[in-house]
This record gives C-alpha cells, structure tokens and sequence, in this order.
C-alpha cells in the first residue's frame, strides 16, 4: 500500500521527529535522497549542467543541498532564485562548493543549457498556482530538453488534494519525502507528477493515519476472493444483474463478462429479450430473467432468484419502468452497485438514497456532476472534493472514474483509495460496463465497498495495459513496455485480459 498524508499530518510528524534529531538533519536527508535520484538519471554527473529552481522555502532549501552534492561530484550547477531571498543554508553550501548564484533574469538561458532542472519553487505548503517570474520559468523548464526533476512535489500544486489552479511545473519524475501526498495520487496534479520516488527521512514512526492510500499488487492479491476444497457455485457468490435494454444489447454483455472474469460463481441477469439474446451467444453460464409478457417488470427482481450483490443501471434506460426496478433493487438489504443509467435516475430519484446497506456508485465526472447540481468541469478540476462531497451527502461509496480513479467513502480509514494503473486506452465505450461487472462481482463475493471498488480499478487498469500493449497474450515480457506503444481496444478486450491482470497481481505479490 502506499500510504499518502495530509500536510497537516506531515508538518506534525516532521516536528515530532525534530525533537529527536539534530538540527537539519531531515533537509540534509531529503537532499541526499535528491541527489542520488538526480545523479541516476544523469548517469554521468561530473560536467553536467544542473539548474535549481530555488524558493524561498525549505523546498528550495533542499534543492540548494542537494545542487551542492551534485556540485561537488563535477556538475555545474546554478541557482536560479525566485524570490527576493533564498534558504541561507543552502546558499552557502552550494557556493562553498562551487556552485553560482543567478537571477530569474538569467534562467531561460541557464535552462535552455541545461541538463536536468530541479524545481524547488515552492513546498508542500504552497497554494494556488505560481506567480512572476517562477511562472514563466517553469513554463520555460516545460519546453526545455532537460529532464525535470520536482522536490516533494511539482510547484503550484495542491499537496493535499492535487488541485491545480494556475501555473505549475510539469515535472519528469517527483521525488517526494518521507510520505506519499494525495496530491501526487490524484488529477490533475498527478498527470504533471511524472514518474514519482519515495525517500525515507524517518517520518514512518510519527505519521498519523493515512489519509488517502494507493493499493499495490500485494495488497490486491491479498483481497482477492479465491475458491476453497469446499466451494461451490453459490458459496463463490451469486450477483444480480439490472442491465440492457433493446437498444443498449451490448452493456449487459459486457457487464456480465466483467463479473464472470471478476470470478463470480453465477449470474442471475435481468434484462430485455434483445440484450438476452446477445448474453446467451457470449456468456451461456449467465441465468436469464427475460422482462416481457411471461416475466412483467413488477416481478422481475423476484423472479430472478437470491443474490448476494446486486449491478444496477448499465445500458437498461432511464424510463419509469426502470427507475421502479431501481427502487425495488435498493429498498432490499443487498449490497448494491449503481452505475450508467442507474445514476441519471438517482439524481432525479435522490429519495432512493441513502439506504443502510452496502452501496456503490461508479460515476464519470459529468454524471456525479448531474448527482451534486454542479458542472463536469469543476468535478475534474475538484475530484477529490466533489468525490469526497458525494460519499458524506449520500452515503455511500463513490468511485469516480477517469484518468485517475478517486474512491471516497463517508467512513473508514483511509477515506479516500486511488487508483492510477489505467491507460488512456480505457477511454472507450463499454469499459465502464466491465468495470461494474467486475465490481460487482467482488461484493458478491463479499468484499465491502471500497475495497470491491479499489481492487476491481486496479484490475481493470491492468487489464487496460495488459490488453493495449498485447501483453494479455504476448507474455510478461510485453507488460512494462510503455503505453503510448499501445494499440486501440475494446471493451470486449478488457474481459479477455483480466485473467492475465489478476495472474500479474498474484505474482506480484510474491
């Protein structure tokens, strides 16, 4: 797991720790930790041209440290400061060791030159975007050649929330110090994070708990229901499905192979005779509740049969007919996920929440934006306010999708899960579908919300990666090449390859 804290709780366990150990010894641990990672990715450091971005915080403070390392292994280093003063620790140490001094007068030139830049602008206490000259430095930096490297995280971000309301720097790689931040988890601050680095200062033993926690294959492979000596089809969990519809054949489809992949021991799927028949050529397994003229709407839940979750929404409308089945899926005691249709009718239903059993909604940004009143535009610059938001007015688990997926529950430690094994390539009709089968298919299981919610984004993350790149089907050897490599897929794709994302997350773990 990795575990990110507040600044709050990380400005706490820093002065915690301080009382303990000699005066700057966290700055001097930090700039060590930066060093070492700028020096790999230079390779060869003596010659080298190094530009520090430096602040007039610690931050800067650390970036000064560390360009004096560096200085003293042969880089050329220069500070280029951005405020009327800089840290006079740092100061000193980078010139005694032959470092230079220059002012934002100098810096396009200096980082046009320039071999790697560091950016310690501004710390984990900054807010709001960046002002002159550090703006245009950093949009300089965002052109240049030169790999840049943030310090604890990229300037004119919010470390808590990973709001972005003005300048920032676009780093290559973060190096981030003694714990994870939110900001570094979630978009759109993680999209301009690029590759990020923990280094340990010894802040573990004085951390609160975390306030926001990414899983990691050890931990998936840890929650991942597996079959017993003792299993049978109904003891593996049986999982409802409300989908389809005559015009939506394929959300069905797709939903009930998300839950077959997702290791659910039986489907019970009610839906339109259109979506059946497109069920019954791909998916024979799933048991069918046909609503028509033998199988009215009113009975239709009833008829299916006893389920231990239910999927409710996929591709089955927004009519009437609908939102009653909705309702009646709701008012019983079942974990319950909502996605797609079933979320329209919720924000026009909001009576139907919240309810005391288990629930969770799978929203996009436009469509938690219907359930909230505001606009897609604000949930995607606020997502983990808006996310947050949700879970506390309606009770229930939330897992907002896109290019970084938000899970926020009103309860529980930590209260806010993130996921970022996906790829771009997800962005294709269908995908959500899987990912509510999948889903769904875990509470069936019975795992609780977040956690159903958690594993099934990073499964389906992988998946995304595995099916993109061809590892799915091209070996491991495949799986680490990037993403931009990959090719166009579908969502039928998606359930072909989680069999090999839940093999890569069990071996992982090992």
């Amino acid at each position: 797991m990795r575990n990110a804290h507040h600044v709050a709780d990380v400005r706490a366990a820093e002065s915690a720790l301080m009382a303990h150990v000699p005066d700057g010894s966290l700055m001097q641990r930090a700039a060590a930790g930066l060093a070492s990672v700028c020096a790999r990715l230079l390779g060869q450091v003596y010659g080298s041209r190094v530009v520090v971005l430096a602040g007039t915080g610690d931050n800067g403070g650390d970036a000064l440290y560390a360009g004096a390392l560096l200085a003293r292994r042969g880089a050329i280093v220069t500070a280029v400061t951005t405020g009327p003063r800089a840290h006079q620790g740092g100061v000193t140490a980078l010139l005694a060791s032959g470092g230079r001094l220059a002012g934002p007068e100098d810096g396009t030139t200096l980082i046009e030159r320039a071999d790697i830049i560091i950016d310690g602008i501004l710390g984990i206490g900054g807010r709001g975007g960046l002002r002159e000259p550090a703006a245009a430095l950093a949009a300089r930096a965002a052109s240049a050649r030169a790999l840049v490297v943030a310090v604890d995280l990229p300037s004119g971000i919010d470390a808590d929330t990973g709001e972005v309301t003005g300048a920032a720097v676009r780093a290559d790689v973060t190096v981030t110090f003694g714990t994870w931040k939110p900001g570094l988890f979630i978009d759109p601050g993680a999209a301009l994070a690029g590759a990020a680095e923990l280094i340990d200062i010894g802040l573990a033993a004085y951390l609160a708990p975390a306030s926001a926690a990414a899983l990691q294959n050890a931990d998936v492979a840890a929650l991942l229901p597996r079959p017993t000596a003792e299993s049978d089809k109904y003891r593996r969990g049986v999982l409802g499905i409300l989908a389809g519809s005559s015009r939506f054949t394929g959300a069905a489809n797709l939903a009930v192979g998300g839950a077959v992949r997702g290791g659910a021991g039986m489907i019970r799927l009610v839906t339109a005779e259109q979506a059946a028949a497109v069920v019954r050529q791909h998916w024979p397994e799933a048991v069918l509740t046909v609503i028509g003229d033998e199988v009215p709407a009113a009975r239709a839940i009833q008829q299916a049969g006893r389920v231990q979750a239910w999927v409710a929404g996929p591709g089955f409308g927004t009519q009437p007919a609908s939102a009653m089945l909705l309702a009646e899926v709701l008012s019983g005691s079942l974990p319950v996920l909502v996605d797609a249709d079933g979320i329209t009718l919720l924000a026009e239903h909001r009576e139907l929440l919240p309810r005391a059993a288990p629930t969770l909604i799978t929203p996009h940004a436009g469509e938690l934006a219907r359930l909230l009143g505001t606009d897609r535009a604000a949930v995607e610059a606020r997502r983990l306010e808006h996310a947050s938001r949700a879970a506390d007015d309606l009770g229930v688990t939330v897992l907002l999708k896109g290019s970084t997926t938000v899970i926020a529950t009103a309860s529980g430690s930590p209260a806010v899960l993130v996921n970022a094994t996906g790829t771009s390539w997800l962005a294709t009709a269908g995908s959500g579908d899987v990912l509510s089968g999948l889903a769904g298919a875990l509470l069936a299981q019975g795992l609780a919300p977040p956690e159903a919610a958690a594993v099934a984004a990073y499964l389906h993350g992988m998946a995304g990666r595995l099916a993109a790149t061809g590892a799915a089907h091209g070996g491991a050897a495949d799986a680490g090449r990037p993403v931009s490599e990959g090719a166009p897929i579908g969502a039928a794709d998606l359930i072909d390859a989680l069999p090999a994302a839940i093999r890569m997350a069990a071996a992982g773990a090992r």
